[in-house]
């Protein structure tokens, strides 16, 4: 498995316009397209106006195939555009990352 760190950080004091709109409009697409979401969270201590996603592929090409269908359909792009509009984002980045062995092992023993 591989996981896909994405980390998104919004202009002060308008996380909560960002984290509105990705659960009205984004959430319903990325958990019909990717489905394996494995947390999603915002930050109350460190680096404020920070979301961090994590996203759970079998492989890259899983990853691949899974994203390229959500960026297909049209209700994808139209969530693009609105967060565009918003202004809320500051950066954006992404961390593909896959497990050690010895988690990989822990897991299996679990």
């Amino acid at each position: 498995m591989i996981v896909d760190v994405r980390i998104y950080t919004c202009v002060p004091n308008r996380l909560a316009d960002f984290v509105k709109l990705y659960e009205e409009e984004a959430w319903p697409l990325q958990k019909k397209y990717l489905e394996n979401c494995l947390g999603w969270y915002t930050t109350v201590e460190g680096s404020l106006n920070t979301v961090v996603h994590l996203w759970g592929y079998a492989d890259q090409g899983d990853r691949e195939r899974r994203r390229n269908a959500m960026a297909a359909d049209p209700a994808w792009g139209a969530y693009l555009k609105k967060a565009a509009e918003l202004g809320v984002l500051q950066k954006m980045e992404n961390r593909i990352t896959k497990p050690t062995a010895f988690f990989e092992a822990f897991q299996k023993a679990k």
